[in-house]
């Protein structure tokens, strides 16, 4: 007996020898067993094979055992590349197909031919030949074709009543156009209004830059870039009094144009810009937004205060606004220190007593000329800062510190024992302020409250001083007063919380008792803290303390 043995995605025959003079008995089961007895089937005239079935329905293997006698099989099993049905075959022994090896079927998922009414004529690969209906959607009529037997779509029905039932009176769904038009419209109507919203963005992007928050100064250590040298004899020509209504000591517009030379910008995004005369003496320009119209006013009122000029206190050359088409901008500009603020040159520097001293009495001078009143014809009133921190104190080249951003000191009108509070929405920055500001017990109408605020908040300086104070070959880490106990940006809550409720303050290193000037800076921070802001110490009480430690030369008692 010589076999052969065929294999691909459908169907694979072993032993298709047939032997002569044998009636083959076949394994059957269910409905093809042709009612013979203990599922047993014959070959009629020992044509055909045994047949083992495996096909894939409803997610599920249907195994079929059967006699295969016509049409002969070299006709009937034949293979194709579909896949859901495997079968096996044999004619060697009775019952062959029992114990045949056939693989499982695997089903790959039917391409979706639409409504069954709509499907096409499908008689498949195979080649059984059974009549069958399907429904011709061209002439709308039931017809007869030959179906194979095998990988049938639904358009195919027993019985033409079958066909008739399901589709006679189908009624095709119109097809929609084509997606090309649809795109087309769409691209028709999506690019006017592209365009409009890059258009509107780009008008937003610009107002906001004109429309920032309140500028901080925060300039940085550096030369920059060549020198920009606008018309006239220097910073003396710029000042002169303003021709657009500001009633301000003011440098023309023309000049400010060309004070385009990057001086630094602060932590809010405003910009500070610096420029060069032609004497080669930088300026540094602040730019408030329109909205910020009351901080610049503010500011810009309290520079202009008589006698208000000291060594110590930022140095104010004038102010104006320009209009560039998009926004007003309003400009404050003044001294240029091109140290920076205190808080960047602590956080890149260490200083070693010396400097710690020239630091802390420089800006305990300039806060005690704030808060003194100077009585006479050409007198000035008493003012405080009300939002001191190291962000807001500029160091000059000499390591003296220069107090700036007036936006929101208030002064005191003494001919009526009033506080002169400009209207403003801007408060103190959270992290600084003082115990009775934080829990709103402050008196408003009492000026000392606001005095001692501020020297709550220069005892919280003089402590980020200190830290960096380089001696015994220790130092400690720059951070912000409060670091290990409120995140980066705390709330009133949070502030509230540490320092009106746990009473806490910034610890103090044992270190620094073992050495007299950190051992004086510590006691004065102490007694800057207090709670009750009427025990604290005053501005020219830290002045003449420290100035015991080491008197500056230029700096008077």
């Amino acid at each position: 007996m010589s076999g052969e043995t065929k294999e691909c995605n459908v169907c694979y025959t072993v032993n298709t020898d047939f032997i002569a003079g044998l009636r083959r008995r076949c394994a059957c089961n269910s409905d093809y067993c042709n009612s013979m007895a203990n599922s047993t089937c014959y070959l009629q005239n020992n044509v055909g094979h045994c047949a083992k079935i495996k096909t894939f329905e409803d997610g599920q293997i249907k195994l079929v055992l059967k006699c295969e006698s016509q049409p002969p099989a070299t006709e009937r099993f034949f293979c194709t590349s579909v896949t859901g049905t495997s079968i096996g075959c044999c004619n060697n022994t009775d019952y062959c197909n029992k114990f045949l090896s056939v693989p499982d079927p695997t089903m790959a998922t039917p391409p979706n031919e639409g409504p069954t009414c709509e499907q096409p004529m499908k008689p498949g690969p195979c080649t059984t030949s059974t009549q069958r209906y399907y429904y011709n959607r061209t002439n709308n009529t039931c017809q007869k074709f030959k179906f194979g037997g095998c990988l049938n779509n639904d358009n195919n029905f027993l019985t033409q009543a079958d066909c008739e039932a399901e589709c006679k009176d189908y009624s095709p769904v119109p097809e929609s156009p084509g997606i090309g038009p649809v795109i087309h419209m769409a691209t028709l109507i999506a690019s006017p209004v592209c365009i409009v919203c890059i258009v509107v963005t780009l008008f937003v992007i610009l107002q906001q830059r004109c429309t920032s928050k309140v500028p901080e100064y925060v300039l940085p250590i550096g030369n920059g870039g060549p020198f920009i040298e606008p018309p006239g004899n220097g910073i003396d020509e710029m000042i002169e009094i303003s021709k657009e209504g500001t009633g301000f000591a003011s440098a023309g517009a023309e000049d400010h144009s060309q004070t385009d030379h990057p001086a630094g910008y602060d932590g809010k995004g405003d910009t500070a810009r610096s420029t060069r005369a032609l004497e080669r003496e930088f300026v540094a320009v602040k730019i408030f937004s329109s909205r910020e119209e009351r901080s610049w006013f503010r500011e810009t009122e309290i520079y202009q205060t008589v006698m208000l000029r000291h060594a110590n206190i930022l140095g104010f050359i004038a102010a104006d606004n320009k209009d560039n088409g998009l926004c007003t901008q309003l400009l404050l500009i003044t001294d240029y220190h091109e140290r920076g603020s205190l808080f960047d040159f602590l956080d890149c520097n260490t200083v070693d007593i010396q400097g710690m001293l020239t630091l802390a009495l420089s800006l305990a001078t300039g806060l005690a000329h704030l808060h003194m009143e100077i009585v006479g014809m050409q007198g000035k009133p008493a003012i405080a800062h009300r939002d001191l921190k190291s962000k807001n104190v500029l160091v000059k080249r000499n390591g003296q510190c220069a107090i700036a951003d007036l936006g929101l000191a208030v002064r005191h009108i003494s001919a009526t024992d009033t506080v002169d509070i400009a209207q403003n929405n801007r408060i103190g920055t959270k992290r600084y302020m003082a115990p009775e500001v934080l829990n709103d017990t402050l008196n408003r109408s009492h000026f000392d409250s606001f005095k001692r605020a501020d020297i709550y908040s220069l005892g919280l300086i003089l402590w980020e001083i200190g830290r960096r104070c380089y001696v015994g070959g220790i130092y400690e880490d720059y951070y912000l007063p409060y670091y290990d106990m409120v995140p980066a940006d705390p709330s009133l809550d949070e502030m509230r919380r540490v320092v009106c409720m746990e009473n806490r303050r910034p610890s103090i290193p044992n270190r620094w008792n073992s050495y007299e000037e950190l051992r004086v800076m510590a006691k004065i921070m102490k007694e800057c803290w207090y709670a009750n802001g009427g025990a604290r110490l005053t501005a020219l009480r830290i002045k003449k303390t420290l100035a015991t430690l080491y008197p500056l030369e230029d700096i008077k008692v």
